[in-house]
């Protein structure tokens, strides 16, 4: 699925979209160059979640991952692997404990052969003055309302 996000109100507005069919046991790899929307998509969809549109929500780049409970007790996890230079380091960041919850990932390629194979992938480009958003994954969940 392809999707056309003229500014940052459509991301985050995909971000909430996707968030809207979130269940324990997804896992969300975001890719992209920096400046894409990554970060932006990922903290629209963990405000969503978490039923606050003004949560704070660094990004975790520097402690790698970020963990959230929901209202209803799910917990999501955050992980920004930019500064990982490989799946060694991930058992110590609780990467097979978090896959329980909801899993977003910025930097997904770090992730190796960890990758969930059934995950899905929201891939970002930069396109003219917006982005354009290549979703995969069980697009039946999504709707029809690329």
């Amino acid at each position: 699925m392809r999707i056309l996000l003229r500014d940052e109100s459509e991301t985050e507005r995909l971000g909430e979209r996707l968030a809207g069919i979130a269940r324990p046991g997804d896992v969300f790899l975001l890719e992209g160059p920096l400046g894409a929307g990554k970060s932006s998509l990922a903290r629209a969809f963990i405000r969503a979640l978490m039923g606050d549109a003004r949560l704070p929500v660094p990004s975790p780049s520097f402690t790698l991952v970020q963990g959230y409970e929901t209202p209803g007790g799910v917990m999501i996890w955050h992980y920004d692997l930019w500064r990982l230079d490989g799946p060694a380091a991930l058992p110590e960041l609780g990467w097979d404990e978090a896959q329980a919850g909801i899993v977003l990932v910025e930097w997904p390629e770090r992730l190796g052969a960890l990758a969930p194979p059934e995950a899905w992938r929201v891939r970002l480009f930069l396109a003219g003055a917006g982005r354009e958003a290549r979703i995969s994954g069980d697009l039946r969940r999504l709707g029809d309302g690329g």
